[in-house]
């Protein structure tokens, strides 16, 4: 009878700490491994969070709302405040003609000036041939330039590394 019982102690505390591991796995979610490949659903892969990074005059205003704008669009923002911000134009070749008052980077493009988050997007899906994308000058209306309703049109243009310069996209 002696045997029986601490067999039966046995068993009893094997099953206390069965269930208290299956019970504290549930709480930290983690699961037993399924095993009927019918149940088995591959995991999805979440869209990339684009990375830019933003380099910018500490006195500019302007920057901040163009920064929030791409952060609202789901862009990940690296803002680098620089004293000599045409260093940065001169070193990643943004033609003179097309400068504005920040220069960011994105995957290996130089985008300059206020240009609208789904152009940069388009950009980066259609893996254009291309150094980068410009708003020159500083239109209203341009993300972080807004003033009201007033909206200036503008040109998104695109520039290569032989300064062609093409039109990526209009606002009119």
């Amino acid at each position: 009878m002696r045997r029986r019982n601490s067999l039966y102690s046995i068993v009893a505390s094997l099953a206390i700490v069965a269930i208290t591991t299956v019970i504290m796995l549930s709480i930290l979610g983690i699961t037993a491994p399924v095993s009927y490949a019918s149940t088995i659903t591959q995991p999805t892969l979440k869209a990339q969070t684009p990375h830019i990074i933003v380099y910018r005059s500490p006195e500019c205003t302007c920057c901040g709302g163009w920064i929030k704008h791409l952060k609202t669009e789901g862009f990940s923002v690296q803002d680098f405040p620089t004293s000599d911000i045409e260093a940065v134009k001169q070193k990643l070749q943004v033609p003179d003609n097309l400068t504005s008052c920040h220069t960011a980077m994105i995957d290996g493009y130089v985008i300059e000036g206020h240009v609208p988050a789904n152009d940069i997007k388009r950009l980066l899906e259609k893996k254009s041939n291309i150094s980068g994308l410009s708003v020159p000058n500083m239109p209203v209306g341009t993300p972080g330039m807004e003033m009201g309703d007033r909206k200036d049109p503008f040109s998104v243009l695109s520039f290569d590394n032989k300064n062609r310069i093409g039109v990526f996209n209009q606002y009119l």
